[in-house]
């Protein structure tokens, strides 16, 4: 069997589902969760930092950690409507 590959939003919130778990996490352990290529990752970061679904703190320290933003949540909510609609239609 072929794995699937995942669609933009799918790995979109795969990403910010994770955010959210852990309320704030750094981008190493981010990276590994997303299960993408670093190149990709760093693609999908900075999209959703510029459309401000996270946010990038950076501690005294330089230490960075990313953030889940209000829009983000948002998204998260409004996809598990979707999820549930397609769900429905037995599709």
């Amino acid at each position: 069997m072929v794995a699937k590959k995942r669609e933009r939003l799918d790995v979109i919130r795969d990403i910010l589902q994770t955010i959210k778990q852990n309320r704030e996490i750094k981008p190493t352990r981010l990276l590994y969760a997303s299960n993408l290529s670093p190149q990709m990752f760093k693609e999908y970061i900075n999209e959703l930092i510029s459309k401000k679904f996270i946010k990038l703190d950076i501690d005294e320290k330089e230490k960075k950690t990313f953030s889940l933003a209000k829009k983000g949540h948002d998204f998260l909510q409004e996809y598990r409507v979707i999820e549930s609609f397609i769900e429905n239609f037995g599709l």
